[in-house]
């Protein structure tokens, strides 16, 4: 999909591409693709770099083209993986500055609504490129906030019962943050590169500059909030599930020893052998009596204990 966005107190989606304007590409196509490099003339590194899902956030030049690449968080389509990032990468060059991304995302629509709403106008190319960077930061602490009501709806299935499934979907999560933390900081080391080219260093807004480190930096914070939270609770369930493996272990050693004086006592008095009791009219009661008593003593002991 490509749309082309004027500046305009905000962006305003047109039909054509006019010289500085915005276009952004989602998904492209081998049409779309074609355009990017033969009419845009768009280095086929910079396209194949930003395709490469695990490509990380940096910044490159080349011939006078200029690609910046950040990592936004997604929903993801996979169920065992709620949350993921991709890479977006922004090609700029003269009059011409496009954004590819190989996958729909909220927050590039959002972007768009919010300049409309705000009256947002983008001065140049890195005060675009920066603040996609505070978008994206934005977006993380909304997908955090998902994050954690997954955390708490997880560790509420498991206080009922402790299964696979529920582990598995702490997991999960976990996989998720650990996404968010490497790609936060990367966006973060990123904005590091940005603020220092010598060139751009006059032009910048220093309190957008200002805006996009403290969100950059609150969203890394609550990333790892979340991740030590749920590190803790993955550590104090599995604790949980061995205390819980080894009460099982203890009742049924305790069972197993009780069952077996009555086992031993008839093993005893069944050899044929003389033992007293082999003409006595009363014996086999006999026989029950004492391995009665001798496994109710037993289950005395356990139960004082505390074994069961």
């Amino acid at each position: 999909m490509r749309a082309f966005y004027k500046n305009n107190d905000g962006l305003i989606e047109v039909e054509a591409w006019t010289p500085n304007c915005w276009i952004n590409v989602e998904c492209p196509t081998e049409q779309e693709k074609k355009y990017l490099l033969e009419e845009l003339q768009i280095p086929e590194a910079f396209y194949n770099d930003i395709e490469d899902i695990d490509e990380r956030p940096r910044i490159e030049i080349e011939n006078g083209w200029t690609l910046i690449i950040m990592r936004i968080p997604v929903k993801s389509q996979d169920i065992k993986l709620p949350f993921q990032t991709i890479p977006v990468g922004v090609v700029f060059k003269g009059e011409i500055c496009v954004t590819v991304s190989f996958q729909q995302t909220e927050m590039l629509t959002d972007f768009v609504a919010y300049t409309k709403r705000k009256r947002i106008n983008i001065k140049d190319n890195f005060d675009l490129v920066l603040k996609l960077l505070l978008s994206s930061s934005v977006w993380y602490l909304k997908y955090l906030k998902q994050v954690n009501q997954k955390i708490k709806l997880a560790e509420n299935n498991l206080e009922k019962s402790i299964k696979n499934e529920e582990l598995q979907a702490l997991l999960q999560i976990e996989k998720c943050l650990v996404f968010f933390m490497t790609s936060l900081k990367g966006n973060d080391i990123l904005l590091h590169r940005i603020r220092n080219i010598k060139s751009q260093k006059e032009h910048f807004d220093p309190e957008l500059l200002e805006d996009v480190e403290i969100e950059l930096r609150q969203a890394q914070e609550t990333t790892n909030i979340y991740s030590d939270i749920l590190t803790g609770t993955m550590d104090a369930y599995a604790s949980v599930i061995s205390n819980n493996m080894n009460t099982i272990m203890k009742q049924m050693t305790s069972i197993s020893i009780i069952l077996m004086i009555p086992t031993l006592i008839a093993s005893l008095y069944g050899m044929n052998v003389p033992n007293n009791l082999e003409n006595n009219h009363y014996g086999i009661w006999i026989v029950i009596s004492i391995s009665s008593l001798l496994s109710l003593f037993g289950v005395f002991l356990f139960k004082r204990k505390r074994w069961f």
